[in-house]
């Protein structure tokens, strides 16, 4: 499980690097302008669209570690060669190969975390993920925006070989890796009717869960750099370095914040944390919009809309040792890969739905905006609420106090302590 942790950070940490200066790069440093760099972005998108589906598969039949170094084999070939790319065809296949990577390195990772820790484990396990993938990301950051000084391909180029060089390090810290069979989770819905996607579609519960998953990552992850940024420039009057500093109050509350929030979210039932993140990020939302009000001064409206970020990062500590350990939990034997991939497809299908709906309301339509996405947290809330009556007691809380660990086939009665 350490050596997990450190890929994780290892992997943030490069693309770290190289994820907030990827536009200036295409679009200015390689001289190929923003049409192409919107093109990459959406690159990155299509790709894990179109390797995810298979990936879980993958996971299932050959083992998360051989998919996983096969990922990052592919990330760091798609990262040395962007940073090597000048013309618009080579910047948009190398931009392929990094994002289906980096698509592929999320169920991969996941499941790996689910093999190496026991049900009751998982929501510490998954909690530290989040939080070293967070610091990674902002260190990273931090360092390479030291790096690049004078926005010369040289600059740039070092900070996609930095990249390209994690995942290779990568590697060789997985390719040392033995890991344990899955322990599962008494109460866990079977699979039926088969092995593949028709069966997840036949578990409920599960299918619930991504729809919950879908309205949370549309509603908080897919408005951060679209339709929340483009309201706080033209409805707040935040001006671009001030997007930078909320975005830092984001990370900044996520590390502060992670392990404050787990005792509680360890005692709480699952559904009942996901509902309260519903009603916290409904907070935000409206917070965003008093900035948007105008008639409390700029600071006033500056310090709401950084307060904003810092409040969907609350919610984000609350969510990461939440969602995932459930995914798992509903998974059965020998499906945990795709039920993994299933949700992280979710995920990206809603993470290129939100910057196209929120962009253009963010922008133009002030109030519809807030109060479209005040409703999508309150229906969170809802849906989280209705998926508890889904769930086995053991899901939906995994420290109750004698959970039943089903460990190749065979029950054995494990003491769980709250």
């Amino acid at each position: 499980m350490r050596r997990i942790h450190v890929g994780n950070a290892l992997s943030a940490f490069g693309l770290g690097f190289t994820v907030p200066f990827l536009y200036v790069y295409v679009a200015q440093v390689r001289e190929l302008g923003s049409t192409t760099a919107g093109l990459v972005l959406a690159v990155f998108a299509v790709a894990a669209l179109l390797v995810l589906p298979f990936t879980g598969r993958a996971v299932d039949r050959r083992g998360p570690l051989p998919v996983l170094i096969v990922a990052l084999a592919t990330a760091a070939v798609g990262s040395m060669s962007l940073g090597l790319s000048a013309s618009t065809g080579f910047v948009l296949a190398s931009a392929a190969a990094l994002g289906a990577g980096q698509a592929v390195m999320a169920p991969a990772l996941a499941t790996m975390i689910v093999a190496c820790s026991a049900p009751e484990k998982r929501t510490r396990a998954f909690a530290t993920q989040f939080f070293l993938q967070n610091l990674g990301l902002g260190v990273g950051g931090l360092i390479g925006g030291q790096i690049v000084k004078h926005e010369r391909p040289g600059d740039f180029t070092l900070l996609f070989a930095i990249e390209a060089a994690m995942f290779v390090l990568l590697i060789g810290v997985m390719a040392t890796l033995r890991l344990p069979r899955s322990p599962r989770i008494d109460g866990s819905v079977q699979a039926a009717g088969g092995s593949g996607f028709k069966a997840l579609l036949g578990n409920r519960a599960m299918v619930h869960l991504c729809v919950l998953g879908f309205v949370i990552f549309f509603a908080c992850y897919g408005q951060f750099e679209s339709g929340l940024s483009a309201y706080g420039v033209e409805a707040a009057g935040i001006s671009p370095s001030t997007l930078g500093i909320a975005l830092a109050a984001n990370t900044g509350a996520i590390v502060v914040a992670q392990f404050a929030v787990l005792r509680f979210v360890e005692r709480r039932r699952r559904s009942r944390v996901i509902a309260s993140v519903g009603i916290i990020w409904a907070v935000a939302w409206a917070v965003a919009g008093f900035a948007g009000l105008g008639s409390s001064g700029q600071a006033m409206a500056t310090a709401a809309f950084i307060s904003t970020y810092a409040l969907f990062g609350i919610g984000e500590a609350m969510l990461s040792p939440t969602l995932a350990p459930l995914v798992a939990d509903l998974a059965p034997d020998g499906m945990v890969g795709r039920y993994n991939s299933a949700f992280a497809l979710v995920k990206q299908l809603a993470l290129a739905v939100g910057p196209a709906v929120g962009g253009p309301m963010g922008a133009s339509l002030h109030v519809p905006y807030i109060v479209t996405f005040v409703l999508f947290s309150l229906g969170m809330a809802a849906l989280a609420l209705r998926l508890g009556r889904r769930l086995a007691p053991v899901q939906d809380l995994p420290s109750l106090a004698a959970s039943r660990i089903v460990t190749g086939g065979a029950q054995d009665s494990v003491p769980v302590h709250a």
